[in-house]
Order: C-alpha cells, then structure tokens, then sequence
C-alpha cells in the first residue's frame, strides 16, 4: 500500500501577491520538493504527487501569479525571468534552502531559470514535458497567442465546450471532466492576459540558453513524458540528455501533455522513489 501524507491547504502572500499553497511533510524543513505547474495549471496539479512525496520529504506547491486562484496582477512581470523571481522570493518566505525540483510545461523554464540563477539550492530536478527544449519550434496554439490581435480573438471566442475539444486532442488516455472543467474554470479574462504577456514575451530561442549551465551541474534528473503531446514533441526527452547528462529518460506511449493526470499510478512510481533517492530517504 502507498504510504501518503495529509495536504495542509493554506494561502502564501509573497511579494504582493496571494496564492493558494498546498504543503506536505515537515513545514520548518529547510530541504524541500517544489513543484511547479505550467499553462494553463495551478497547484491542484500537483495534489497527487505533494500527498505521496509528503511522507519522505516537505512538499510544495502554488498558484503561480497568473493562474489558478492566485493574484492575477496587470503589472506582474509575465515573463521567465518574472516567474524565476517569484519563485525565489516564495522559497525564501517559506525558509527553503536546499530544492528539488518538479517541474511541468512553462514550469521548465520557469524553475530552470531560478536554478540557473542559485545553484547552490539547487539540488535535483524531475521534468514532466517540459526541460531546455532545443532546436523546438512553438506549437500553433502558441504561434497564435503570439500574434497580436489573433492572440486575443482566440481567447475571446475560447468558450467550455471549445475548451473541451483542446483539452481531448493528443491525449488518449483522456483526462478526467472535472480536471478539463477545473482547467477552464481557471481560465479567466486575467489569466488569458497573462498567458499572451508571457508567450510574446518568450522567444522559443531563449528556452535553449539554460543547455550549458545545466550540463554543467549535471544534477541528477528525472525525465517523465507523454509521448503523444500535441505540444511539445516526445523527441524533446531524449534530448534533455544534452543538458542534463546524467538523466533518466521514461516515455509513457499512451500518454499526452498531463502524465500526472491521466496516468497518475504510473507517474507516481517514477517520480516517488527517484525523490526518496535524491533525498536520501531509501
């Protein structure tokens, strides 16, 4: 039987902004997983994954500004470096020196970009489609937030049912209605705003910057991914393997852009023991 741990729900104010917090585990530990969601997400992501690490390890996860039930500022820095910001400023109000990694979709570049900038804290890193993607184009959904005046027709006319459509497309396995629901829900008029704020304010080229800081530390990795992602190709794992020499590589053939979700059995027998490692706990 898995041994889980009960998640305490709570609200962190950082830096001017509210946000939902989902915690586990020891809360004056100063060594901690943090996972961090991606677009569009929030911490309830994570819920499964925080319950099951709670047990061997303290365990994080918020609202990133933008998403979720977070503050959705209009003056809040929407780009990589704003996040990576954000995020050393919530680990310093929670007392986390010493971080491992969970990172999933805009979440990659995001946590990379802090690991790059404290590499002292930075201990170990698990990839969920998400990483240094290299020589990688952005997939049409992003191309059109991109576009200005098209970036925002899209999300003016992107109404549930539309929204359900995406959400089944590249994922066969099927993700549960709720989370779909949940996901849109989320997805209000300042979350769309933000979302167009950061893509236009990523290049796909500045994604590969993080290749030769990362292959440098060689942190241990762990590499999970859906092979059927619509939105970042499965070629995109093995490549991790440039920036991150000493990877574990895991495709699951039947999975889409959320493993976590339609495949939570399997995602969680990846990452839990790779997490015990790395921290030391069996």
């Amino acid at each position: 039987m898995d041994v889980t741990a009960d998640v305490v729900s709570s609200v962190l104010e950082v830096a001017g902004i509210r946000t939902p917090l989902l915690s586990a585990g020891d809360p004056a530990a100063t060594e901690a997983v943090v996972f961090v969601h991606g677009n569009p997400g929030s911490s309830r992501d994570w819920e499964d994954l925080v319950q099951a690490v709670g047990p061997y390890a303290r365990a994080l996860a918020w609202d990133a500004p933008g998403f979720g039930q977070a503050d959705k500022p209009a003056d809040f820095d929407y780009s990589v470096g704003g996040y990576a910001a954000f995020i050393d400023s919530a680990l310093s109000a929670l007392g986390v020196s010493r971080v491992h990694l969970v990172l999933h979709d805009f979440g990659g570049p995001w946590g990379l970009g802090w690991a790059m900038q404290h590499p002292d804290r930075f201990a170990s890193v698990v990839l969920v489609n998400t990483g240094v993607l290299l020589d990688y184009n952005w997939h049409t959904m992003a191309k059109i937030w991109r576009t200005p005046g098209l970036g925002e027709l899209f999300m003016a006319t992107t109404i549930r049912p539309v929204w359900r459509l995406v959400m089944k497309a590249g994922n066969p396995r099927g993700l549960p209605p709720e989370f779909v629901d949940r996901m849109y829900d989320d997805f209000d008029t300042p979350t769309r705003k933000a979302v167009l704020k950061l893509y236009r304010a990523s290049p796909p080229a500045a994604l590969e910057t993080l290749s030769a800081e990362m292959r440098a530390l060689d942190r241990p990795a762990l590499v999970v991914w859906g092979a059927k992602d619509p939105y970042i190709p499965v070629a995109q794992a093995e490549l991790q393997r440039r920036s991150f020499p000493s990877a574990e590589v895991h495709v699951l053939e039947d999975s889409g852009h959320w493993p976590f979700v339609d495949n939570p059995g399997r995602t969680r027998e990846l990452v839990v023991p790779f997490l015990r490692r790395v921290l030391g706990a069996g």
